[in-house]
């Protein structure tokens, strides 16, 4: 079985957050990603500043009345980038569980 590949960007567990907040979304108003997330202003601000220049999310500003508001989207590169991610993930805990059970099959599993 080929090696689980790992999207770089998403190796950061707050971008990996963002984008799985974003999943779930059309839009997103800012203070709510920053409110889910339990990220500062700042740190929001970077992280979706790195997954914007690599394409992956999309902003959005207006208004709402008089006040002015930010949105972000996850992009359609940016869900790819999150489900490949994931898969590598899965294929970790499939590959681990497999060898345990191979382990345990053979009498090479030991108990605490």
């Amino acid at each position: 079985m080929p090696r689980a590949e790992f999207d770089a960007v998403l190796l950061d567990s707050t971008r990996l957050t963002i984008v799985s907040l974003l999943a779930g979304a059309e839009w997103a108003e800012w203070s709510w990603v920053r409110e889910a997330a339990e990220l500062s202003a700042s740190a929001l601000s970077k992280q979706i500043g790195t997954l914007e220049r690599h394409g992956y999310v999309d902003v959005k500003k207006g208004y709402v009345g008089k006040r002015p508001r930010t949105w972000v989207a996850l992009s359609t590169a940016g869900r790819t980038a999150l489900e490949k991610h994931a898969a590598a993930l899965q294929q970790i805990v499939d590959s681990s569980r497999r060898v345990t059970e191979q382990q345990s099959g053979t009498g090479q599993a030991e108990s605490p």
